[in-house]
């Protein structure tokens, strides 16, 4: 029997409410999403959003080591790959269908808890960014790596790396900088800061909350059972060198780069190399996502996103810097572009400009 790669369960609580749980369970995979799982999601979550019964929702991932790792990049790659130049393949409809997963978080009004222990990158990050409750803890591992692999961070990233202070969701996207859950909690990619060992009893405490049909209410008592925990004792380095990120993200890419290229702070170390290393196309395109309107409805967010995602995979970097880091693992990409500074504008041009007129979008009705 195959393994089930998204387990549903309902929790009874002393009010007779349910709290709806669902597990990402492909643990050998840190989790990582494909199209079942997302479909999966989906029709879950949309049951229990019309169900009377569910008072609040729990998304957590198998194991003690990811909520959710991202994307089945290898899936996007293969299919890329059989289709060079394509923007009707498989990223088409995994990225499609993915964005009104979290869209769907995003817009769920019942409240829904994300437990964003360890790995939460990519495609995990945005099932967390749209909750109500997004929990990290002093395990978490938070991240937009897509500069290593030829793409820009998606998945909503448009509209919440906007909305954190000053240049530091630029700054994320560029370096595929890790946050601790000190850092996910200062930006506000968590809005709250638990122990990891704390979930099971705040499980506990949540079945003793007196739900109702109110969702607001709902809402605010999940916030005072999370309010209530003990926050672990970690310091925020984003906090620390905010000022230093603001300066060295301001200006042009050509500023930028320079910038990270003299830049001999150890605690940059690994954001430096991943900029450096990462795709130039890349480069620009995090930077073109900065400069975004940030006055633009999250779902003209998404919709900017999946013209530029399948673009990424037809024309971009990605099947190469997929082919580098985890095909045949020899870290070595041959980027379209030596240095982001020498990306034509040509190039830009295709990858922003979306394959659909506005009435034909695949996201048109979001």
């Amino acid at each position: 029997m195959s393994q089930q790669k998204v387990i549903f369960q309902t929790l009874g609580t002393a009010s007779g409410k349910l709290i709806g749980v669902a597990t990402l369970n492909v643990e050998a995979a840190l989790n990582a999403l494909d199209l079942d799982m997302v479909r999966a999601l989906t029709g879950q979550l949309q049951a229990w959003h019309n169900d009377s019964n569910i008072a609040m929702v729990l998304l957590d991932g198998a194991g003690d080591k990811a909520l959710c790792a991202g994307g089945d990049v290898r899936a996007l790659y293969n299919a890329s790959k059989e289709n060079p130049g394509s923007t009707e393949t498989l990223a088409k409809t995994f990225f499609e269908e993915e964005y009104r997963l979290d869209c769907l978080i995003h817009n769920f009004g019942k409240p829904i808890l994300v437990w964003g222990d360890g790995i939460v990158m990519g495609g995990g990050l945005g099932l967390m960014a749209g909750a109500s409750h997004r929990v990290a803890t002093e395990r978490s591992r938070i991240a937009m790596p897509e500069v290593t692999i030829g793409l820009y961070p998606d998945v909503g990233g448009s509209y919440f790396l906007s909305r954190m202070p000053g240049k530091l969701g630029m700054f994320l996207g560029l370096t595929a900088w890790q946050m601790n859950g000190a850092d996910a909690f200062f930006v506000g990619t968590a809005n709250f800061f638990l122990g990891s060992n704390d979930k099971e009893p705040l499980m506990d405490a949540l079945a003793e909350v007196a739900w109702s049909d109110d969702e607001a209410a709902n809402s605010a008592a999940l916030s005072a059972v999370l309010e209530s925990r003990p926050q672990p004792e970690q310091a925020s380095v984003l906090r620390k060198y905010e000022d230093e990120i603001n300066a060295l993200c301001e200006g042009s890419v050509a500023d930028i780069m320079a910038r990270f290229e003299a830049l001999d702070n150890p605690d940059f170390a690994r954001a430096r190399g991943a900029l450096l290393a990462g795709s130039p196309l890349s480069v620009q395109l995090i930077w073109r996502q900065a400069q975004l309107d940030k006055g633009m409805s999250l779902e003209d967010c998404f919709r900017w996103e999946l013209g530029v995602s399948v673009n990424c995979c037809a024309l971009g970097d990605f099947v190469e810097g997929v082919r580098a880091l985890l095909i045949d693992k020899d870290r070595n990409p041959s980027w379209q572009f030596a240095h982001a500074t020498e990306v034509s504008d040509e190039a830009i041009a295709k990858l922003l400009t979306a394959p659909w007129s506005a009435e034909a979008h695949p996201l048109a009705d979001l």
